[in-house]
């Protein structure tokens, strides 16, 4: 997807995952869903993208920009343990051959994303998904009130 610049002077996101990563939660956004980047779901792992649907249901995206970036990713399977459905979201040249069977697929780019495959749905416990919401809710907010008083916010909250 190639989209021309509305905002020239807009500043980009520096690395390609991040890039991926927000035309993806532009995406999601669009249809309904409430999107966090960089979301720690237990101890050792942390997702590039999620997100609660308008049925909520919690996805996981993990953006690659490319073959190494993909084939030196070793945590992705412990993300499956944390999602109702998981995406793969890589640019218009990845080779989309090396990605797994079973799992949905995005395009996307700094501007925006299309979703391409939908991912199969595997339901989290009700335990699991209890704590996954609280737990994003408690991120989110506090991300929120740093953006209006940083100095009023540890960054270990989050």
């Amino acid at each position: 997807m190639q989209h021309t610049d509305p905002f020239p002077d807009e500043v980009l996101p520096s690395k390609p995952g991040q890039r991926l990563q927000r035309g993806v939660a532009r995406m999601l956004t669009g249809l309904g869903h409430a999107a966090l980047a960089e979301f720690v779901p237990t101890g050792g792992l942390r997702v590039d993208v999620i997100s609660i649907s308008p049925k909520g249901e919690i996805w996981v995206v993990e953006c690659k920009s490319c073959r190494a970036d993909f084939v030196g990713d070793r945590k992705w399977q412990g993300y499956l343990a944390f999602c109702d459905r998981f995406f793969w979201a890589v640019d218009a040249d990845f080779p989309e051959e090396l990605l797994p069977e079973g799992s949905g697929l995005i395009r996307a780019d700094s501007w925006g994303a299309e979703l391409v495959r939908m991912a199969p749905e595997s339901r989290l416990a009700g335990a699991r998904r209890s704590r996954l919401l609280r737990d994003i809710a408690r991120v989110s907010a506090g991300r929120l009130l740093a953006l209006t008083d940083p100095m009023g916010v540890s960054d270990a909250a989050f």
